[in-house]
């Protein structure tokens, strides 16, 4: 099949690596606004032309859309006006759901559309980011499958098993509140702890002398781009928000534990948030 790529960043440029590599794709067109980028993809081999996004709908079998959720957002329906009439079908890989579902609601070409959200990423974002094997063994959701064609799903669910992914299926409000908990408030967390590191970090500077792995680890993901991150905060707004409050009660029992000298209350606390190891080995 021709494959159209629609940002051809860390997900779109790594989907276009092994589609091809697989022998899924047998042309990648790509779409890529951003002139060095584009450079870039062509370069690194990501895509075989860089096109408009009319000639990328045209030339495609299928069409994977892998930009930041707020163009996405806007996008969507431009895309789904082009495909109308035809057997194409569109994918998005983004990190929130409900907004596209809800957008494409109703659209003339909504079968032809399949929401779904590949659970793989780094903290590098555009085509040099983009690697082989990135989605191996991870999980890929997709969403209010009802929706689109039984076709369409079987066409997405084989781009998924040549990304040696498996496929978990729910409702993409709930899919929303999930991924705020696993995912977006992980990055939250990381950006508020560089910041608080970076302010003291003014006045002491052998602080990242002093910094080892664990330190590193926790704030690896304050490195993600803020155009990706902005528009998933923004468009997961009430659920991001909710995970905030949990997350600042959470902290403030903490505070109290230390502020009273109570040990005992600190272990309980630790050891309540030891019992991850249950789902995270």
């Amino acid at each position: 099949m021709n494959v159209g790529v629609i940002g051809l960043g860390l997900i779109g440029g790594s989907i276009a690596i092994d589609l091809r590599k697989r022998g899924f794709a047998e042309k990648v067109l790509g779409v890529e606004n951003e002139k060095l980028n584009a450079e870039a993809a062509l370069k690194i081999g990501l895509a075989d032309e860089i096109v408009d996004l009319e000639a990328c709908v045209a030339a495609s079998d299928v069409i994977v859309i892998a930009i930041p959720v707020g163009a996405a957002v806007k996008l969507l329906p431009s895309v789904l006006d082009l495909v109308a009439g035809t057997e194409k079908v569109v994918l998005d890989v983004c990190s929130v759901k409900e907004c596209l579902c809800q957008v494409a609601a109703g659209h003339k070409a909504r079968a032809q559309y399949v929401a779904t959200h590949p659970m793989a990423g780094t903290e590098y974002s555009g085509p040099w980011a983009a690697m082989p094997g990135l989605f191996d063994g991870r999980a890929c959701i997709f969403c209010d499958i009802e929706e689109s064609s039984p076709k369409a799903v079987r066409l997405a669910e084989k781009i998924y098993d040549v990304l040696n992914m498996r496929v978990i299926r729910m409702r993409s409000d709930a899919h929303d509140m999930h991924v705020a908990y696993v995912s977006h408030i992980s990055h939250i967390t990381s950006f508020a702890l560089a910041l608080t590191v970076l302010d003291k970090e003014k006045d002491e500077k052998h602080i990242f002398d002093l910094a080892s792995g664990g330190f590193s680890s926790t704030v690896r993901l304050a490195k993600s781009s803020a155009d990706m991150w902005v528009p998933i905060l923004a468009q997961n707004h009430d659920n991001v928000l909710r995970v905030i409050d949990t997350y600042i009660d959470k902290m403030k029992e903490f505070r109290t534990a230390i502020d009273a000298y109570d040990e005992e209350r600190i272990r309980e606390l630790i050891e309540e948030g030891n019992k991850i190891k249950r789902i995270i080995r």
